[in-house]
């Protein structure tokens, strides 16, 4: 039901045929012909084509990263089972990578919630510790606000019911942390709020 929720262009692909990551990028992205070889000239990878979660509403998550992230949706994908694929443009101008959702309806073949597990836990975070979660799971995605922004960014957020953690400096320290924006050890200044699934998202 959600699926049909927003008026999104879909793509049906074929049972078992799978697009190669590189039709969703930058021709020198995953996948392309003229990629490095791993003889010690560099890396192979090209940058982040594109990170894929999963999302228990398709159109809750798209109204949340584009209302108040800005971010629109580029490609629709209808799976056979089904599900949906779909990519949104993070704004990443260098690479040109999407954040990418997959979305199933309830039939009970999809593995419950697992904050803590599966995703980073909003608890520990809100304690002032450093979430963790499983190995093999997505911990967070970082997305580059330019540091002007980040206040105005975190306030609109916070006027749309999100909680959003203080304002973090990250230092090259022992902590790891700065108590203020002008230590000259600071490198690089954000916050962490999460999305309608509980995936923690760093500005």
């Amino acid at each position: 039901e959600h699926a049909l929720a927003i008026a999104l262009p879909a793509l049906r692909a074929p049972p078992l045929a799978v697009t190669s990551a590189a039709g969703y990028g930058p021709p020198h992205s995953a996948g392309a012909a003229d990629a490095a070889t791993s003889d010690g000239g560099g890396p192979v990878t090209r940058g982040i084509n594109h990170v894929a979660l999963v999302c228990s509403d398709m159109a809750a998550t798209v109204r949340f990263y584009s209302s108040l992230l800005g971010m629109r949706v580029v490609k629709t994908i209808a799976l056979p089972d089904g599900g949906q694929h779909f990519f949104l443009d993070m704004g990443d101008e260098a690479g040109g990578g999407t954040l990418a959702f997959f979305w199933w309806p309830d039939d009970g073949k999809t593995p419950p919630h697992a904050p803590g597990v599966a995703t980073a836990a909003r608890d520990a975070l809100a304690r002032g510790h450093q979430p963790r979660s499983a190995p093999g799971s997505l911990n967070h995605i970082a997305f580059t606000v330019p540091e002007a922004q980040l206040a105005a960014t975190r306030a609109r957020l916070q006027r749309a019911g999100v909680w959003c953690s203080a304002v973090v400096h990250h230092a090259d320290s022992r902590s790891g942390f700065a108590a203020r924006r002008d230590d000259e050890r600071v490198i690089v200044v954000s916050t962490y709020f999460f999305g309608p699934d509980g995936e923690m998202i760093e500005l």
